[in-house]
């Protein structure tokens, strides 16, 4: 279910691609990578961690679900699950973040990433509304 409110049917295929569980998990691994390069910028993380962990920084999300089955906390499963890809330098992925921190700023991609598209799609009909609006 991609959304309680609304039947999943009704979702066009690239908004449900963006809403999904996969592209969420991505969202917030984009935003804990990101937050690693300004700690590195600042010195705080070595610019060699840095590059193990861009290298190596994934995850499974067959795993996040089995792990949260456990410890009923998704971001706690998904840092696990990529932790197990990056090893040791992971201690410095999520480092003084907060949940609402990756899960605010990536819903907020997601929600640009949503507007887009409706954008587009506007463009796309004003186009064909014009176009038979000629031909009338």
């Amino acid at each position: 279910m991609i959304c309680p409110d609304v039947i999943d049917r009704y979702f066009p295929k690239d908004v449900a691609e963006i809403w999904s569980e996969e592209n969420k998990f991505r969202t917030w691994l984009r935003v804990e990578l990101e937050v690693c390069k300004i700690l590195a910028e600042k010195g705080w993380i070595p610019q060699e961690a840095l590059a193990r962990i861009l290298e190596k920084a994934d995850f499974s999300l067959a795993w996040i679900e089995e792990i949260e089955q456990i410890t009923h906390h998704d971001l706690i499963a998904f840092t696990t699950s990529v932790a197990e890809h990056v090893g040791p330098d992971s201690r410095y992925i999520h480092w003084g973040m907060t949940s609402t921190d990756v899960g605010d700023t990536a819903q907020a991609l997601q929600l640009l990433a949503v507007n887009e598209r409706i954008l587009a799609a506007i463009d796309e009909f004003m186009a064909v509304v014009t176009a038979r609006a000629d031909e009338i």
